[in-house]
This record gives C-alpha cells, sequence and structure tokens, in this order.
C-alpha cells in the first residue's frame, strides 16, 4: 500500500493555489506566502491570486486542500534558501521545505503583474536512477521478450510478456501492482521490482505478463471519471491480462496465475472471483486491514513529531492524508475484506511477507495466516530480512532504503517458481 513518495505521503504533492503579502522581490513574497500557508491564513494571501487562479480554485477549496496536507505531514522541522528561474514572462520560485517524514519543494510562479500563476507542493527533482543491472537470477538467454498490449477499447495498455525458451505449454502469471500509477516495471527508487520477479521466474520456465497500469496510461481520463473505483483501477485490467496470457501459443491456458502486490495483493480474492479459471493467486504483502488505518499507522511510523491533535484529527478522517481521492474510490473499500472473500473461492494462493515491511506489516499477515487457517491449498510464509519490495535489509526499514539500487531476493523467486511448478 501506498507510503513515502509511492505510498500515502507520496499522494502529497497535489496542486496549490497561494497568495502573498506584498514583498520586494519574488523570493521575498514567496517566503511571506509560505509562511502564511503554513498558518493556514489561506484568506490573507487570496487576494494575490491571478485571475485565472481564482477560477481555477475557489478559497475554500484551496483551504481545505492546505488543512489536508499539513494534518498529514505535521510541523515542518526547516527550510532551505529559495531558487529562482525564469521560464518567458513568469519568475518560478522555490522553497524546500523539510517535514519529518518527507521533504517537498514549495513552487510559485509569478507573472508579470506579480500575481500568483501557480504555487503547489512537489517532491523534489531526483536524478535518475543507475541504469538497471540483471539480477544474477536473470538469463536471458532463458526467456524472449516481446511487447504486447492489453485490451482493444479506449482503455488499452502497453505490456511485456517475457516466455520461456522452448515448446512450452508453460504456465503463465500475470503481475498486478501496489497503489499509484505504476509502470509495468514497478519501478520504486532504486528497484524494479515486477521486472525482477518477470525475469526471473521466465527463467525458471513460468511466462510472465505486466503492463503499465491504467492510471499512469490513461491518468487525465481516470481523473475525469465521476465514479472511479479501485475494480477499474487494478482489477479489470487483470482479468483482461489473465485471458490475454491464456491466449499465448506457448502459455498452458489451465495454469494461468495472478500475481498482485500490495493493493494488487489485497485485490486478488476480487480478480480471483472476476476470474474463477485462474489456476491459483499469489499476494505479495497485500493487506488485510483497511487502507484508512494503514494510513495512521504508517504516519505514526514514519513522523515523530507530529502531535497528539494531528494524530488524533487524522485518525477521525485517515483520508486526509490523501486528497484528492473521489468517493467512490473510498466507497468500493468500504467493508471490503480479502479474506472473507479469499475464504469463499477454491483457488489456490500462496501468500508471501516481508517481516521488516512497515506499510503491510506482520499484522496483515497474521490475519491471512487465521482467516484461511485449514486450508491446504494455501501456503503462507514470511522472510525476517526483506521490506515491502522484498528486498533485503537490516534494521528499521524507512523510506530512503527504497532509493538504494536492489534486487527482489532470491528466495523470493525461488518460492514462487517452487509453488507455480508443483
Amino acid at each position: 500500500m501506498p507510503s513515502r513518495r509511492h505510498s500515502s505521503l507520496g499522494f502529497l504533492a497535489c496542486l496549490l493555489a497561494v497568495v502573498a503579502a506584498q514583498a520586494q522581490t519574488p523570493e521575498e513574497r514567496t517566503k511571506q506566502i509560505l509562511d502564511l500557508v503554513l498558518q493556514h491564513k489561506c484568506d490573507t494571501f487570496y487576494a494575490l491570486f491571478a485571475p485565472e487562479m481564482k477560477q481555477a480554485i475557489s478559497l475554500k477549496e484551496y483551504a481545505s486542500q492546505v488543512d489536508q496536507l499539513l494534518a498529514a505531514l505535521g510541523t515542518p522541522t526547516g527550510r532551505d534558501a529559495p531558487s529562482t528561474r525564469r521560464v518567458q514572462d513568469s519568475v518560478v520560485v522555490t522553497i524546500p521545505v523539510h517535514w519529518p517524514a518527507e521533504t517537498l519543494n514549495f513552487i510559485v510562479s509569478w507573472n508579470k503583474d506579480a500575481k500568483v500563476e501557480g504555487t503547489w507542493f512537489h517532491l523534489p527533482d531526483r536524478p535518475d536512477p543507475p541504469a538497471y543491472e540483471i539480477a544474477s537470477y536473470s538469463h536471458a538467454a532463458a526467456f524472449s521478450t516481446q511487447d504486447v498490449t492489453v485490451g482493444d477499447d479506449e482503455w488499452k495498455l502497453p505490456g511485456t510478456l517475457n516466455l520461456p525458451t522452448g515448446a512450452g505449454p508453460f504456465p503463465g502469471i500475470v503481475l498486478v501492482q501496489g497503489s499509484g500509477p505504476n509502470d509495468r516495471d514497478e519501478s520504486i527508487g532504486g528497484a524494479r521490482v515486477f521486472r525482477d520477479l518477470a525475469e526471473g521466474l521466465a527463467t525458471r520456465g513460468i511466462a510472465v505478463l505486466r503492463y503499465d497500469k491504467r492510471t499512469l496510461a490513461h491518468p487525465r481520463e481516470c481523473t475525469a471519471m465521476h465514479n472511479f473505483t479501485v475494480n477499474q483501477e487494478t482489477v479489470e485490467d487483470a482479468v483482461r491480462a489473465a485471458a490475454l496470457l491464456r491466449r499465448q501459443e506457448h502459455v498452458d491456458p489451465r495454469r494461468v496465475f495472478v500475481l498482485g502486490h500490495s493493493l494488487g495483493g489485497n485485490m486478488a480474492p476480487r480478480i480471483m472471483q472476476a476470474d474463477p479459471k485462474l489456476a491459483g493467486a499469489i499476494v505479495l504483502a497485500g493487506n488485510v486491514r483497511p487502507i484508512e488505518e494503514l494510513i495512521v499507522e504508517q504516519v505514526e511510523y514514519l513522523s515523530t513529531a507530529a502531535s497528539k491533535e494531528q494524530l488524533d484529527a487524522l485518525k477521525r478522517d485517515p483520508w486526509k492524508a490523501l486528497p484528492g481521492i473521489p468517493e467512490s474510490y473510498r466507497s468500493d473499500l468500504k467493508g471490503y475484506n480479502p479474506v472473507d472473500l479469499a475464504r469463499r473461492s477454491q483457488i489456490p494462493m500462496l501468500i508471501l511477507q516481508g517481516e521488516r515491511d512497515y506499510q503491510v506489516t506482520m499484522k496483515d499477515f497474521a490475519l491471512w495466516k487465521s482467516g484461511l487457517a485449514g486450508r491446504r491449498d494455501v501456503t503462507l510464509r514470511s522472510f525476517p530480512a526483506l521490506n515491502h519490495l522484498f528486498i533485503a535489509g537490516e534494521g528499521k526499514s524507512t523510506p530512503q532504503e527504497y532509493d538504494k539500487p536492489a534486487h527482489v531476493a532470491p528466495e523470493v523467486i525461488d518460492a514462487i517458481a517452487t509453488w507455480t511448478l508443483r
């Protein structure tokens, strides 16, 4: 589930609209604006919005966004000096602001009349990660790679199929990402979780299909939908991908599996319900508890500076940490219990969990274990050294850990391959 840049706080880089008291330079005006934002004094600076900004967002809407953002971040611990660049007739000022769990750039664009024409908090630009290095368990000669398209309508998605060398027929696995607009590799910081899985499993004789998520391939269309749900975001495309994989010449249509990571794992029982022909489902760090509970738990884990009042406010409405999530999406998740749904299915399951995971914790793993107790077709295994990305480490897992180039642990590849090929 969401965390840091890739989780609940990853959703905090939202568009803001701000105004400031008058000052001589853009840098001084931006400093004043930032002070007012942090003090929730929205009415004071709204007068400096350019007309087009006022048309784009009302004072009430802007104030609500600020309240939600600051409630999630807590009290800032510092800020850096402003930097300025000119873009045509505009002056853009950036001030990095530090919070216990995150650093965001506060950015204001001033027009030639010293009016605010754009302003937002945004994650700092980071250098491109190092070029992907092939994992030790990936052998290029053992599989081929080809581009595919999932679906043929307005929601079609670009994807990649790794097919083992040989005549087959091979079992196949569809990979389903976690929350957020993930690419087909599930690129997170220095990791390429799904590329590791795809190439590692293809080397072991399993066809693997992965694809760009709908919210990445069609962001505007998804945002424009008034009744957008997690079913549309995740389940529908997984079912279409499984159907595509069954049609591949060298894939055994009776042995097509789905593998869901994080939110994808949470949705695995829904995918099983929507596609009862699946040979099995693999859950990697899939939460059982509601996302609202995970939001509070993650903020408490990451933020040591949040006051009791801030945490109490977040507990009353955890969705404040994820501004912009439509009510239809929340309603789709309300009352959903993946274990209850999985219990009613006869599809075999493999459930894996990293014990150092702070996003989806061993509490969720215990709920899978107790809820599916007695099912001989359900296998559960946890890995002491692994985090949410199933990458090995030591000590307390942190968001910064995700930035380091690393690979999914070989024992995870082995566990999935052994279970699938059994």
